[in-house]
Order: structure tokens, then sequence, then C-alpha cells
């Protein structure tokens, strides 16, 4: 008779060294781990979590944007409690799902998206796999445009239309995908300019694009500020003088907002806001269920509904994810999260821009909560993906998890909770100060 082990608490199970041993002998090589000695998060309040070996750490990071507003939130527990008692867990879209109704039509009315209709996902992946299947169908065309440095997903689709070499795990593709520039002002050939001349000189290509390689497009995909890219960004205004251009022709526009929705950016409640662009659809995912699995798509109305054959998400919208994701919504704009995001955003990006005087930080940016600190190697002035290692494991020991990324992964990058007290925000701020200045003292 076959026996499984059974799941219990550390001293059941062994430390950490045995279970990275187990997660190494199950789990996929390609699934990467934080810090020398992973750790375990076992417990988490506000916006602090607790490790299996008792240490607590202010969260900078909240599982890759995705714990919203932190961790323990009364609101969304006892949402998805009182949904399971009811004893109802998963019903599917076969059946009218009232929670799933009530969230659509919030999401509809906050798009700005005439007409919105709202289709639920269960993960950002599936949200922009359901976009390019609206574009494409629509237009009739395999021709999708995408940002160099874009990060869209994990599955064929969305690896196709991803610009970032490290997590593209394959050049095959069942799409025809034309690169767009953005959020590369300081490349060699543009480095320089003013921002709006580095527009100017970005809706050039994007014309020279389609009159020389791209008869017939689709779509653009692109996120308002590149999450796994490293919070790279564009300049405001740079999506706008591209929508003018794929007007034009008749090409539709996807914003990917899975880590810039929900008025993380501060000035916008979505992040393509900031360029004064209503895009013909949105995905979204991450944040809205703080932890509970959900993604989807606002789009047109006669965009979503001209699909000709049926389509169901088994787990899109169930009503325990519903759940979650409604009280998260209405927690946000009940307790005005975006104006807190700008508030405590402003605070650390003040403190942080100190450290573009360092020899090894390249760059500080970042819009609301959501910023990055890019490290170079000082003598020659390249990405240093080591250095940044080193902040990583330099922040651990302080008591602050961050996160890393970037196309050369030499990019800090930090999503607190949206709840982030300003208390916090100053020690996570003098945390990040040190922890960089110490390792750019031993450079």
């Amino acid at each position: 008779m076959l026996v499984l082990a059974k799941s219990g608490a550390r001293g059941e199970t062994g430390g950490m060294s045995e279970l990275l041993s187990r997660h190494r002998a199950v789990m996929p090589s390609w699934l990467p781990l934080y810090y020398e000695s992973p750790l375990e998060i076992t417990g988490g309040k506000g916006a602090r979590v607790t490790d299996a070996d008792g240490n607590t750490y202010l969260d900078f990071f909240t599982g890759i944007v995705t714990n919203m507003l932190g961790y323990d939130v009364a609101e969304v527990r006892e949402a998805v409690e009182r949904q399971i008692a009811r004893g109802v867990v998963h019903t599917s879209t076969l059946y009218l799902i009232r929670s799933q109704v009530e969230l659509a039509e919030k999401i509809a009315r906050l798009s700005g998206i005439p007409d919105a209709k709202v289709f639920f996902t269960n993960s950002g992946t599936e949200a922009n796999e359901t976009a390019l299947l609206l574009a494409t169908y629509a237009r009739g065309s395999d021709e999708v445009l995408a940002m160099r440095g874009s990060y869209h997903g994990r599955s064929f689709g969305t690896v196709a239309v991803t610009g970032n070499r490290a997590w593209k795990n394959s050049s095959l593709s069942p799409l025809n995908v034309h690169y767009l520039h953005g959020t590369d002002h300081a490349a060699p050939a543009f480095r320089g300019m003013t921002d709006r001349e580095y527009v100017d000189a970005c809706v050039a290509d994007l014309r020279d694009v389609l009159d020389t390689t791209a008869p017939n497009v689709a779509c653009l995909i692109a996120e308002p500020v590149q999450g796994v890219g490293g919070f790279a960004m564009p300049p405001d205004g740079l999506y706008a003088a591209y929508k003018e251009v794929l007007d034009e022709h008749g090409i539709l526009f996807v914003s990917d907002e899975v880590q810039t929705g929900w008025g993380r950016t501060g000035t916008s409640f979505f992040g393509i806001g900031n360029h004064g662009v209503v895009p013909d659809a949105m995905t979204f995912a991450k944040g809205l269920g703080n932890g509970f699995a959900v993604g989807g798509v606002v789009a047109r109305g006669d965009l979503m509904d001209r699909l000709g054959a049926l389509g169901v998400a088994t787990f899109g919208g169930n009503p325990v994810s519903m759940a979650a994701a409604g009280a998260t919504l209405d927690y946000v704009l009940e307790h005005d999260l975006q104006g807190n995001a700008r508030r405590q955003g402003a605070l650390i990006l003040e403190g942080l821009s100190a450290l573009t005087s360092l020899p090894s930080v390249r760059d500080v940016r970042g819009k609301g909560l959501m910023f990055a600190v890019e490290m170079m190697d000082p003598a020659t002035g390249a990405p240093s993906s080591p250095l940044a290692g080193r902040v990583l494991e330099a922040t651990r020991e302080r008591g602050l998890l961050v996160g890393k990324g970037g196309v050369h992964g030499n990019v800090l990058r930090m999503a607190p909770p949206m709840t982030l007290s300003r208390e916090e925000a100053v020690e996570g701020r003098d945390v990040l100060l040190d922890a960089v200045r110490t390792v750019d003292a031993g450079a």
C-alpha cells in the first residue's frame, strides 16, 4: 500500500535544509527560490510576515505584488469564511454567480471602457491569453505588437509576447510578434534625448514597423509599468502617442494591468491612466484577490462578444475567489488606498533618491508603491545581478523582504501592501538605504 507522509508543522517534517532537499527533488529546476538559504513563510499580519524559524520581516514584495492589503485582513477573511460556510466553494460559470456579477459590474464601471464586459480567469497569464484571443479573432490576424523588456506570463502564447529573454523559454510562437521601444530611454541610441524626443523616436519606429514588417496587426499589448522588467516604465504620454497611430490602422490596444491595477501607481486607478488612454481591453489579476487566485479581462462589449465559439473558465470567477476579490476591492475604495500609495510612495522615493549618488546605483525609479533600485558594476557601469543579489540578502538580514528583477536581474523591485503606514514606509526605506550603502561600500 502506498503511504504518503502527512503534512504538518515544521517539527513534524524536518528543518529548512530537509524541506529544500525535498523541494529540489520534486519541483522543476527552473522554479527559482530567493536567498542563499531559502525561507518558508508560515504566518503574517498586516505588512509583516514570519518564517518557520520565528523571524519577522517587513514585507515590501507581498508575494510578487499580490497581497495588496497585506496579511490577515479581517474583511477579506470574513467574506471568504461566510462563503465557505454556505457550503458552496464552486459551481462553475454554467450557473449564475451573484458575487461574480456584482464584482464585474464594479470593474466595468471603474475601467472607463465604454459598454465594458468582464471575463474572469485564474491568473494574469490566463487573462493575457484571453485578451490575445479576443484581439486576434477580432482582427483576423496573428500579428501582435509587444514591448521590449516586457513579461506577460508563462504559457505558450504569453511567452511569445514576452520581451525578456530570462523568462522566454521558447522561440516557437503561435503569434507573429514585433517588439517596440518604450522603456529603454537609457540605451545608447536614445541616451541624451528629452522625454519628448524619446517619445517622438519611439513613435517613428512604430510607424516604420507598420510600414515595413507588420501589414495587419491585431493589437499592442503593453504593461504601463513593466513588473518583471524591473519596474521600467515609459514616459507618461507614450502610449497616448502610440494609440494615435494604432487608431489610424484599427489596431487594438490591450493594457496589462496585472501589477499596476487598483491604484497601486498612486496617480491613477489603472496604470494606463497615467498616459491619458482608455484601452480597448485591460487584463488584471494578482492584487485583486489579496492572495486568492483571480484574474480577468475587462473589454469593450462588442470586442468581448465577438468570439464565435463557446468558452468557460472552470475555476474562473468561482464564489470563494469572488468573495475575496469583492471584499478586497471594496476595502481599496473605502480606505482610499490609491491616495495612500501616492503618499507613502512619494515618501519612500524621496528618501531613496539619495542612492543615485552611489557608484553602484544606476537608477532609482517608481510610481506610488511600485519602486525600484537598479544596480550596476561601479567599475564598468554594466548591469550587476550579483550586487543586486547581495542587497537582497542584506535587506533580509535587516528584516526586510524585497524582490529582484530586470532584464539583466540587476534591479531590486518593491511593492509593499497598499495599506502601508507612514511608520512602516520610513522603516523599510531606511533599511533599504542602509543595505544598499553597505553593499556599495564593499563593491
